[in-house]
């Protein structure tokens, strides 16, 4: 037997209400069970009970047996003095308040529904499953995932919220170079994210902006920067951005000793740090005051717009610096456009909305609902249990579900295992 599960228990009412007497045989009425804390103190905060016939408001603590109570030290903390109800599985003991008067104490293992416990144990009784709930989680309502899955959703905005106003408190407020850090980490993908964006970090924003309008100088500064001028190569073009390179870096005091090393390896020539640099300063050339093009446009044809953007001329023959290739045009294709929108766009905007108090949760929903659903191992095991990821809103959602819910075993704190253990 668990707390959580007892938790739950209690803040659904999983029990039969109308035979709940307390242990010293008083009639139990529940008003309101409570606001579930999940920090220090006790675990259901402003209750609402009835105890004979008297209407108590207060706190509520649950534990297994009602000995856990001494075992936890609750004795010596202030903070469970308001406690008006003791909610155990087994009452092995009576708890005292600190004037000897008894602490009301509810029994549950009599009173818990057959069904209830016998959903609970089999939802975590066998192993080895990719989740718990995976033999019966094609049974489950559609109506109850899908609006789960919105909630995670916006569940896992507001953690990436949380990393954008990290990055915007040490930036000053400056929204263009949170956006510019975010989008040169997504540029890098999975393979050179930390270092493209280890890259944004080494110099000042500001020299992005007197240089924004010279793509020769723009590309020089992240060539330069990422380490890719190192090298000693007679080529007309290197050698420009070497020497455009060496007076910026005089000019600007630059230094890139902390900047992560870029890698080629296992990733495909379109991915290449050379060509993603080059997009990536095309994306800035051509667009000054990027942040608030991003924030007031609202429809994906203009984000798909604004984002088709190539490299220089020199790539359109090059993946690097040594050998030229055949020649074509290297456009974002609209995939990875898709993985700029979930990554960075929308939670820069939804951050930004939230930062002056505005709700625009239904264009969020709007934008995320027109992104295809990510092709990853996790989304595509969840859709051979029951086909669900109809868009990158269910996906995104899906990750969120498997990393913060299925993994830590939360199935009490997930609509899915809650009405898997309700039925």
């Amino acid at each position: 037997m668990q707390e959580d599960f007892l938790h739950y228990v209690w803040k659904y009412l999983k029990f039969d209400v109308l035979r709940a007497t307390t242990v010293q045989h008083d009639a139990l009425d529940v008003v309101s069970v409570g606001q579930h804390n999940t920090n220090s103190g006790p675990d259901f905060f402003n209750a609402q009970i009835k105890i004979g016939e008297q209407l108590w408001a207060g706190n509520v603590e649950i534990h297994v047996k009602s000995s856990d109570w001494f075992v936890h030290n609750h004795e010596q903390d202030k903070a469970y003095d308001n406690v008006i109800l003791h909610v155990v599985w087994e009452h092995d003991t009576e708890i005292f308040r600190k004037d000897n008067t008894v602490v009301p104490t509810l029994e549950l293992q009599s009173l818990v529904h057959k069904s209830v416990l016998s959903n609970y144990q089999k939802l975590f009784r066998e192993s080895n499953k990719w989740i718990n709930c995976e033999n019966d989680f094609p049974q489950v309502d559609s109506f109850v995932i899908d609006h789960w899955l919105e909630r995670l959703y916006f569940e896992r905005l507001e953690r990436k919220s949380e990393t954008i106003l990290k990055l915007l408190k040490a930036s000053n407020n400056d929204w263009e170079l949170v956006l510019f850090q975010l989008l040169a980490k997504n540029f890098g993908l999975k393979v050179n994210g930390d270092a493209f964006f280890s890259l944004a970090q080494s110099f000042p924003f500001s020299i992005v902006r007197k240089i924004q309008s010279n793509i020769d100088q723009l590309e020089a500064l992240f060539f330069g920067q990422a380490g890719l001028l190192d090298n000693e190569i007679q080529d007309s073009y290197f050698l420009k951005l070497t020497k455009e390179f060496q007076f910026l870096k005089q000019k600007f005091q630059l230094d890139n000793s902390h900047v992560v090393p870029v890698k080629f390896f296992r990733l495909r020539p379109p991915n290449f740090p050379t060509v993603r640099l080059s997009q990536l300063a095309m994306l800035y050339c051509n667009n000054q005051n990027l942040f608030s093009k991003l924030i007031e446009i609202e429809t994906l044809d203009e984000y798909y717009s604004l984002f088709k953007v190539s490299t220089t001329k020199f790539w359109e023959s090059h993946y690097s610096f040594n050998s030229a290739s055949k020649t074509s045009k290297k456009i974002l294709t609209k995939p990875f456009i898709d993985l700029l929108l979930i990554n960075t766009i929308i939670p820069i905007k939804f951050s930004y909305a939230k930062s002056l108090g505005k709700d625009i949760d239904e264009v969020i929903v709007n934008l995320v609902q027109g992104l295809s659903s990510e092709k990853n191992s996790i989304v595509e095991k969840f859709d051979s249990l029951k086909p669900i990821s109809k868009s990158a809103l269910e996906s995104q959602a899906l990750l969120q579900l498997k990393s913060e819910y299925c993994d830590k075993n939360k199935c009490l704190q997930c609509a899915i295992g809650n009405s898997l253990i309700g039925q």
